[in-house]
């Protein structure tokens, strides 16, 4: 039991340094943000199903994303994307923000306006996730869903390949993705 004496005031808790680099308060941030993710994905499977639980999920990814892409913007002072250097600028800016170091992925720039995604085999954390729960048969990955909405949050069009239903991973033993960007010409 606190006596009043122990209590601790609000002034103290605003004066209590926090002493986390930039990228151990990233890594933090972002592992309760999956944290989160997992056991709301998981809850609402025991509440919902899993087929209503994918289309919420997949849902709720998307508009996140068309919010999170606007504050991402601001927080890298970009106004607008209109080439492939400023998509570049924006993709590393993002990537560096919202990627945590257990999320084994890597994005690479090819010719043509094409960003390639690759997870590496086995390590998706949410193909390992899904396949505890014993639900990866009937999952529908929602990861790239945030990536679209990012697309259409700045305005771009795009082709995706591949295109599918379900979980890469557990399809094919591979989760990678293209995105060939379509810019505006003048």
């Amino acid at each position: 039991m606190v006596r009043d004496s122990q209590k601790i005031t609000p002034g103290e808790i605003e004066q209590t340094p926090i002493t986390l680099s930039p990228e151990a308060l990233r890594e933090l941030l972002n592992k309760n943000w999956m944290t989160h993710d997992a056991m709301w994905f998981y809850n609402c499977v025991k509440e919902c199903g899993i087929e209503k639980t994918n289309k919420i999920n997949r849902a709720a990814v998307k508009a996140m994303g068309l919010i999170e892409v606007k504050r991402i913007k601001k927080a890298l002072n970009i106004a607008r994307v209109e080439n492939f250097d400023d998509f570049k600028r924006f993709a590393n800016g993002a990537f560096s923000l919202v990627k945590a170091d257990f999320m084994k992925f890597s994005w690479s720039f090819r010719p043509g306006n094409v960003i390639h995604g690759e997870m590496e085999p086995e390590k998706c954390w949410a193909y390992k996730g899904i396949k505890g729960l014993g639900l990866i048969e009937q999952y529908q990955c929602g990861i790239f869903d945030r990536i679209d909405a990012w697309f259409e949050g700045l305005g771009l069009s795009f082709e995706a390949s591949p295109q599918f239903e379900g979980c890469l991973m557990h399809q094919q033993g591979r989760c990678y993705r293209d995105y060939k960007i379509f810019f505006k010409t003048v």
